[in-house]
């Protein structure tokens, strides 16, 4: 899709302090952002940030299922090709490496048994998102032997070789709660995650930097890697408001963020 992707001159996009409230009302934490014109359709494209190295690698791998496969949705990649990826040389040390997993007990037991020591990552936790419904209900019943009302993550430390220079999370490593819950209400887009940015920031530091990959949206100060990264950065999924005053998007933010206690998402515990 890339190479398809007409360059865009710096004139033609209008950089500026933009409040960009998602379809499901929550505010996103993009203050500085751009609304750039590709192949005719418009796209909301938070600020970058540069780095060579990550302590946050998050990544929500296309694993192949049935349904998938069916529905056409997007395409699968199979479970050996992940290790294929190039963690190593893309990890700080120590880096904070999460990754989504079906609920598959195959595929667990390959990431945490096969995958991450092949990377030289240690699983240090293992988390569950769990869907619900507005009334708080389970979407699905907790024991149906088909689909589960949550989904895994699995939490590891890359443990690099002692030649790799230090970084400024190296030194303050803070221990991964295990078997912790986040419970949400599920987005109506298929397959799209909630944001773990501030779920995670206790563990990976205030300068930390952070790189998704298998993204299908992005955010602002992360490097994204994927092939549908813009998915859902169509400007469909937004309400723009453009806004002359920073303080004014500084304190919408600030009582979102207090309501909602640091997530973006309802129920989080």
């Amino acid at each position: 899709m890339a190479k398809d992707l007409p360059l865009v001159e710096d004139e033609e996009q209008e950089w500026g302090t933009q409040l960009l409230v998602g379809e499901d009302g929550c505010t996103s934490h993009a203050d500085w952002a751009t609304v750039v014109t590709l192949m005719g359709e418009e796209y909301v494209i938070p600020p970058p940030h540069d780095g060579t190295r990550f302590d946050l690698i998050v990544m929500d791998p296309p694993w192949e299922n049935k349904s998938v496969k069916r529905s056409r949705r997007y395409g699968s990649l199979p479970s050996s090709q992940l290790k294929r990826l190039p963690i190593p040389l893309l990890a700080s040390p120590n880096c904070l490496v999460v990754t989504w997993v079906t609920n598959r007990p195959s595929y667990l037991r390959f990431v945490r048994d096969e995958l991450y020591p092949h990377w030289g990552v240690e699983v240090v936790a293992e988390w569950f998102w769990v869907k619900v419904t507005t009334f708080g209900q389970f979407v699905f019943p907790l024991d149906s032997p088909h689909k589960k009302p949550y989904e895994v993550l699995v939490l590891g430390r890359y443990r690099c070789s002692a030649d790799i220079s230090e970084s400024p999370s190296e030194t303050s490593e803070v221990p991964v709660e295990d078997q912790r819950l986040i419970v949400s209400v599920p987005s109506a887009l298929h397959s799209q995650k909630p944001s773990l940015s501030e779920v995670l920031k206790p563990y990976i530091g205030a300068e930390a930097k952070c790189l998704e990959l298998f993204a299908r949206s992005l955010q602002p100060g992360w490097t994204t890697w994927g092939n549908e990264v813009l998915k859902f950065q169509h400007v469909r999924y937004f309400n723009l408001t453009p806004v002359d005053d920073k303080a004014e998007v500084e304190d919408d933010r600030t009582a979102k963020d207090k309501q909602a206690q640091g997530f973006d998402s309802p129920g989080k515990t």
